[in-house]
């Protein structure tokens, strides 16, 4: 990748993120001022959602890489990118509120999802806890070895679990 490239990738993952830490006081207020309009609830809820997910699928792209054998595993840029997606994907609660089923093209978000909410909630809670897990033996494992490619797979599947499920294609 060019050095240009490089910037230009940063530029996106940083303005992804400086989007969903804006967007995230919505979810955040203790206590806020007035209830925003649903369409506002919505519209925030799916940029912060996007943004999560745009950053989760580029800090795991490196730890897929390593599972594919298509990258050598370096310990410390596994263990980097698996303690960010952990803490990304806690940013996920509270992201998918019933104002923010609003369907294509703001959302790839089945209706499922929110007819089905204790099935997709249960999906990325064992999301968050398969991430977080991960972090954790990627923290321990110097190698690829079976238990950093059964973490990494958990986190995979799990994606793939719910993509299946809960977006479209």
């Amino acid at each position: 990748m060019t050095r240009v490239a490089k910037i230009v990738t940063s530029l996106k993952v940083l303005g992804a993120a400086c989007l969903m830490v804006g967007s995230a006081s919505v979810f955040a207020a203790d206590e806020p001022a007035k209830a925003a309009p649903a369409a506002d609830v919505a519209k925030q809820a799916i940029a912060v959602r996007k943004a999560a997910f745009t950053l989760i699928a580029n800090n795991f792209k490196p730890i897929g890489e390593v599972l594919q054998g298509k990258a050598p595993y370096n310990q410390a840029e596994i263990v980097k990118r698996a303690q960010r997606v952990a803490f990304l994907s806690e940013l996920l609660d509270g992201t998918f509120p019933a104002a923010s089923n609003v369907g294509a093209p703001q959302t790839k978000t089945k209706a499922e999802a929110f007819t089905k909410k204790e099935d997709f909630d249960k999906l990325l809670k064992e999301f968050v806890a398969n991430s977080k897990t991960l972090a954790q033996v990627a923290a321990k494992e110097s190698t690829a070895s079976d238990a950093f490619k059964n973490a990494a797979k958990a986190v995979a599947e799990g994606c793939k679990g719910c993509h299946d499920k809960y977006k479209e294609k």
